[in-house]
């Protein structure tokens, strides 16, 4: 054989079947000025549902990103996971590469979805765009859950020290790999304690670059180019939504100092949870706690007195129900 068989193809597909379980379908929508949105709906959007959209991070699409998760969530909300510009099958032939520029294009395509009121919940980069998204529709989004994400980290950052890799272009090398060992040195830093990738073939790992780093190489790099570009902390808006920060207590790529400082920035408004032993990856090395994290800040269980009794209320025995299930 020429080639290892496609283990990359394989979990694509079973990620793929979770999805369509979930009640999900896949959905293109062009923005008609060269933006072209690639994202999972609902099948039947339900207006008895919150709607809720999960924002991937670097490194893959949102299939492998949020594969685990929707099957716990489609039950209580209208699920949206879209392909960010560049990554899957969203791309643009605009020129903009800020996460202000995603966030404009997600909040285009819920509303080409008739999604108007919204919780996010964004991962690492995913945070960077969601965050964003927060505060220019601050009308449209009620709830936000940022993921190992350095919101508020400064361009000076990179010169003080504050980064495992402080140079941009090492870094897009890293965070969009291209070669087997570029890949596993994503894995150790990415885990507190790493899978044993240096006992997988480089084959398989070359699969998977192919697939999900194949496309849009310098583009996604020009995405981690631009974070930094003059990013000054003053210059970062507060948001208004309640906000929950999650954090890796290890995270190498963005290090729990960053979650810190923006818990300050946000003040009471926010709340910062701390998961141990885990790194930037903390949602793949504790799923479940990532997953209780989730409900528990996103499903409301106790309505204000006096208040009609929500949907999320009534949720509560579904939910204590669900979780004895996982």
């Amino acid at each position: 054989m020429s080639r290892c068989f496609s283990l990359t193809g394989t979990t694509n597909w079973c990620f793929r079947s979770t999805f369509k379980r979930s009640g999900l379908r896949s959905r293109i929508t062009d923005l008609e000025d060269g933006t072209v949105m690639h994202c999972w709906v609902p099948k039947t959007r339900k207006d008895s549902k919150p709607d809720l959209l999960l924002i991937h991070g670097l490194g893959a699409n949102a299939l492998w990103q949020w594969g685990n998760v929707v099957q716990h969530f489609a039950p209580y909300f209208n699920v949206y996971v879209p392909d960010l510009v560049f990554f899957g099958e969203s791309h643009t032939t605009r020129p903009e590469r800020t996460e202000s520029f995603q966030a404009q294009c997600l909040k285009r395509l819920m509303e080409a979805h008739s999604v108007q009121k919204f919780s996010l919940v964004g991962l690492s980069y995913g945070g960077f765009v969601g965050y964003s998204m927060a505060a220019q529709f601050m009308e449209a989004v009620e709830r936000v859950v940022i993921c190992c994400s350095g919101v508020c980290m400064e361009e000076k950052d990179l010169t003080e020290g504050v980064f495992a890799v402080s140079d941009l272009e090492e870094a897009g090398k890293i965070l969009v790999p291209r070669s087997p060992g570029k890949l596993r040195e994503l894995v150790a830093y990415a885990f507190f304690r790493p899978p044993p990738v240096g006992l997988i073939p480089s084959c398989f790992l070359s699969d998977f670059n192919d697939a999900m780093c194949g496309e849009y190489v310098e583009e996604k790099r020009d995405l981690i180019r631009a974070i930094p570009k003059d990013r000054k902390l003053s210059n970062i808006p507060k948001l208004t939504q309640p906000t929950l920060i999650i954090w890796g207590e290890h995270d190498r790529i963005f290090p729990l100092e960053l979650g810190h400082r923006l818990k300050r920035h946000l003040g009471d408004n926010a709340h910062l949870t701390v998961v141990k032993n885990t790194g930037h990856a903390f949602n793949v090395e504790k799923p479940k706690e990532f997953i209780k994290l989730l409900k528990s800040f996103l499903i409301d269980l106790k309505p204000p007195p006096g208040s009609p009794v929500s949907i999320r209320s009534k949720l509560q025995d579904t939910l204590t129900e669900g979780d004895s299930k996982h």
